[in-house]
């Protein structure tokens, strides 16, 4: 089971175990931290699960959807390593990541 850390708004980390196969935003959801909204449930249509990912781990991810990359473009805190978290399984190449909740739009 991959661990990753989880960087919440106020700066605070924490490491989670997560069943390969599952969102990070399912983790980040199953694991408490209720400032991650994902108010669609994972469908990739409202950007409420808006995370930053460690730049270490950006050549590990699927490309990113036009979908993805058009309601990250509605977010005013997108940065270069921005993505949403329902798009972005775990697998065991994961292990280690880091992702730091964006602040809410």
């Amino acid at each position: 089971m991959p661990k990753i850390v989880v960087i919440n708004r106020a700066g605070e980390e924490q490491t989670v175990e997560v069943d390969a196969g599952l969102s990070v935003m399912e983790a980040i959801r199953d694991n408490g931290f209720d400032e991650l909204l994902a108010l669609c449930g994972g469908c990739c249509s409202c950007a409420t699960c808006h995370v930053f990912i460690d730049p270490e781990f950006a050549d590990k991810l699927p490309a990113m959807s036009e979908d993805e990359n058009d309601l990250l473009d509605s977010s005013d805190y997108r940065n270069e390593t921005s993505r949403l978290s329902c798009q972005v399984q775990v697998t065991s190449a994961l292990e280690g990541l880091r992702v730091t909740i964006a602040p809410e739009d």
